[in-house]
């Protein structure tokens, strides 16, 4: 059991740290959004980093948590080095999008990082194309296939912007590193 926990522990040390904010910020009124990425604004850019934790309320939180825990897991196939860097790069790779081209709203919450997790790892199972990647790219698509449908804009409260780039970021971050990889000189 305790193998398990720790194979696991970066995806559950994210969804501990989302839940912690989630409990100050209803405590705080909520008012922690104002944190989040707003568009072309010089004080949005502090949400770049943050959007992920912050959450506009519990059932916000709730929507994110399981298909975070799942697809994180699954991206954690690659290993914990793997699962954070492609964490922090499609944080980061998003946030910036959101940031230059999404509406002018507060953007929060953790599904753009579902939508990368979701794109790195279909896109991880085209490219390499190992029976792993592939089964887990068959699993995902399963299970989280309907997903596909968030990068429309369809309600306006939900934020597509962060699901389409949140999914964009995480097909360029395995693109980039597998070039990347590939370029190296074997040792």
């Amino acid at each position: 059991m305790h193998m398990i926990a720790a194979r696991f522990r970066p995806i559950i040390v994210l969804v501990t740290l989302i839940w912690v904010v989630e409990a100050v910020n209803f405590f705080l009124g909520h008012g922690l959004v104002s944190w989040g990425i707003l568009p072309r604004s010089f004080g949005g850019l502090i949400g770049i980093p943050l959007a992920p934790m912050l959450h506009g309320g519990f059932w916000h939180a709730v929507s994110n948590t399981i298909p975070l825990l799942f697809l994180g897991a699954l991206t954690l196939a690659k290993g914990k080095r793997m699962f954070w860097e492609t964490t922090v790069s499609v944080t980061l790779l998003s946030g910036v999008l959101v940031w230059l081209f999404a509406r002018e709203s507060y953007h929060v919450g953790a599904s753009g990082l579902v939508f990368g997790y979701f794109g790195a790892i279909l896109a991880r199972a085209v490219i390499e194309r190992s029976l792993t990647s592939m089964a887990i790219g068959i699993i995902t698509v399963m299970a989280y296939g309907a997903l596909i449908w968030g990068i429309l804009p369809l309600r306006s409260q939900v934020s597509f912007e962060s699901h389409l780039f949140g999914l964009i970021a995480g097909i360029f971050v395995v693109w980039l590193d597998v070039k990347l990889s590939r370029s190296k000189p074997p040792s």
